[in-house]
């Protein structure tokens, strides 16, 4: 024992010469094999060597070796049991030698993490300046956590609502990376050991891991993909595990972590672990058994808007699973387009308009496929499906097929329709769509479904509109448009209503004065009544009073809120007296948190609705995209005096 103090008081010289004593990051340690034939003076030069090593920031481990353990020089006898054998110390020693003297390949990723890790209070101040550091940050966060959550107390429910402001839009300040850093650190952090007890240390381990924990829970398959949130977990899997020994209530913690690792990993205990003190302990954990397995949503379970042009600019939205195969999208085309399945193919159309025919089993839905332009589908010869400038006969078809379907019948399949990608969008979403620095989460799949389903309703409403040529049917189809609109804001979809609203409202049909004054003067008054609540005066007043009022579950118009959203990031600043602006923060996350409040259904009245190969027009809308085009059909029907 004599000769670990002699080596310890070296260690600590060195230390208090850099004046970083109090700040000094635990540094990772790679605990190698142990060579048992190794002789006492080779292990009496290992105090040098491992003195040395402890200056040298650069030799820095990767994370490809069976085990971890965290050192700190100045707490480093604490975490050694007293009861250790002589020959014990004199091989961990001969580890060390090893471990500071080997040389160690370090990946890009991290290199720029665990490199850092000698150093990051330089490193922050850097970079950030003057500003809150994501360590100061998420340090102001754990003093006012509170893990005691009762609704009934104030004080631990706007803790709880603080973490969630953090959680929700800690991208507006900081990037992933940062905050990985910045909870790892915090959580093997031995600065206040002086000063803190056990009881301190783990309270501060426990909050650390219940962010973790939460922030999995918020984003959920979101970090899934993510290498290098799967490398934080894993190192923060084993520092629980050494802390185990010393917290034996970090258990059930240590069960939540595990369950977040979406790889199955068989993970072997070192004989110098501190676990191998307690084999009871050890078979509790049951580390020798392989790992749940969480798989990350496969590919298959996406959904996807295919937008198969069937000419230039009129293409046809088909919502399909993203493993669908081209001889699937053909049966659904040759139905809406009412023709053989044997007499169209489907083939991808590059940028310079060379076509690249699909076979019948290739997956549509491929980076190679969608990079090179755009789906289309011919005839056999190559020739144009249909174009919206001719086929009066398909149009009229299309035009009595819609006059025969029920108001009410076509609102439901839209709200239907509308729920199917609703239910899928998750709060962090809006946040990476408008906030986001982070390319690593952002995820916004879901989102931009919403968003083109929206603009793919009004084209819907404009196109069906200009393609009738019969000036009665016009005005029929215009009626039913203006009750559609009426039964969606009946049943809450907000979406819906504002998309045909809007088509109704634009330039190519609000100039058809003569369909206009054909439409009774009851219908017309409703219109103006629904027109009013998207007026956007007095920053949208009505339409957020009568959205407000209504009961959920409810379909927002997603735009509106991406204005919010981002008005009140423009608007205010991000950092308030070198910290965060949480009123900002908690301004942001209100307007993100409207998305769960919409999805909830305490009393379960929205029932999923059954397809109806009826409304195949109106899953597989058929529209024209190019506005040029729709208003030369507007003047065709309608020509300037």
């Amino acid at each position: 024992m004599g000769s670990r103090t002699k080596q310890r008081q070296q260690q600590q010289q060195p230390v208090e010469l850099c004046g970083h004593a109090k700040l000094t990051p635990a540094v990772l340690v790679e605990q190698e094999e142990d060579e048992e034939d190794e002789e006492e003076n080779g292990t009496d030069d290992s105090s040098g060597s491992s003195s040395s090593s402890s200056a040298e920031p650069a030799c820095v481990p990767t994370f490809d070796v069976p085990y971890f353990r965290y050192i700190d020089e100045e707490d480093e006898g604490k975490a050694e049991d007293e009861h250790e054998e002589e020959d014990e110390e004199e091989e961990e020693d001969e580890e060390e030698e090893g471990s500071s003297s080997c040389s160690r390949s370090l990946s890009s990723l991290e290199e720029d993490w665990l490199g850092d890790a000698s150093s990051v209070p330089c490193r922050y101040g850097s970079a950030w300046g003057a500003v809150g550091t994501p360590y100061r940050v998420l340090a102001h966060l754990l003093t006012h956590l509170r893990l005691d959550h009762e609704p009934s107390n104030p004080a631990s429910t706007d803790s709880e609502m603080l973490l969630h402001d953090f959680l929700l839009t800690y991208l507006v300040f900081m990037s992933t990376s940062d905050l990985c850093q910045a909870l790892l650190r915090h959580y093997s952090s031995k600065r206040s050991m002086v000063c803190e007890d056990m009881e301190e240390a783990l309270l501060r381990k426990r909050k650390v891991l219940h962010i973790v924990s939460r922030w999995s829970a918020l984003y959920t398959d979101f970090l899934r993909d993510n290498d290098y949130i799967t490398l934080f977990t894993k190192s923060l899997h084993r520092c629980v595990l050494d802390d185990l020994y010393n917290y034996p209530s970090l258990e059930g913690e240590l069960r939540k972590l595990r369950r977040l690792l979406s790889i199955q990993h068989r993970y072997t205990v070192d004989k110098y672990s501190p676990h191998q003190k307690s084999k009871a302990l050890h078979k509790q954990l049951g580390v020798e058994e392989s790992w749940p397995q969480h798989k990350p949503s496969p590919l298959a379970d996406r959904e996807v808007l295919y937008c198969i042009y069937v000419c230039e600019d009129s293409y046809i939205s088909v919502k399909a699973k993203s493993s669908v195969r081209a001889e699937q999208l053909l049966s659904v085309l040759a139905q809406r387009l009412d023709c053989p399945v044997e007499d169209i193919v489907l083939a991808a159309v590059t940028h310079s308009g060379e076509k690249l025919l699909l076979q019948p089993q290739d997956s549509v839905f491929s980076d190679c496929v969608l990079s090179v332009g755009r789906l289309q589908v011919y005839r056999k010869d190559l020739s144009t499906v249909m174009s919206p400038l001719r086929d009066a006969g398909q149009h009229q078809q299309r035009t009595a097929h819609l006059l025969g379907l029920n108001a009410w019948d076509v609102a439901v399949t839209l709200t239907g329709f509308d729920w199917s990608l609703f239910e899928c969008l998750r709060e962090p979403e809006l946040i990476c769509f408008t906030c986001s620095r982070d390319a690593c989460v952002g995820h916004r799949g879901a989102l931009e479904r919403m968003l083109q389903h929206c603009n793919e309703v009004q084209l819907w409403v404009m196109t069906e509109l200009l393609l009738c040529s019969a000036h009665c049917k016009r005005v029929q189809l215009l009626k039913k448009f203006i009750k559609v609109a009426a039964h969606c804001k009946a049943q809450r979809n907000m979406s819906s209503f504002f998309a045909i609203v809007l088509g109704l409202n634009t330039a190519a049909i609000s100039r058809l004065t003569q369909t206009w004054e054909k439409v009774p003067w009851k219908f017309r008054k409703v219109f103006s009544e629904l027109e009013s609540l998207t007026d956007p005066s007095f920053n949208h007043k009505a339409y957020r009073t009568t959205f407000k009022q209504m009961k959920t579950p409810k379909l927002p118009f997603l735009p509106l809120l991406l204005k919010d959203i981002t008005f009140v990031r423009e608007g205010n600043k991000t950092f308030l007296d070198n910290m965060p602006n949480f009123d900002k923060l908690h301004m942001i996350a209100e307007s993100a948190r409207l998305i769960k409040d919409c999805q909830l259904d305490p009393t379960g009245d929205r029932r999923r609705h059954k397809d109806n190969p009826d409304m195949t027009c109106i899953t597989h809308l058929h529209l024209i995209s190019s506005q040029e085009t729709l208003f030369h059909l507007s003047h065709r029907l309608e020509p300037r005096p």
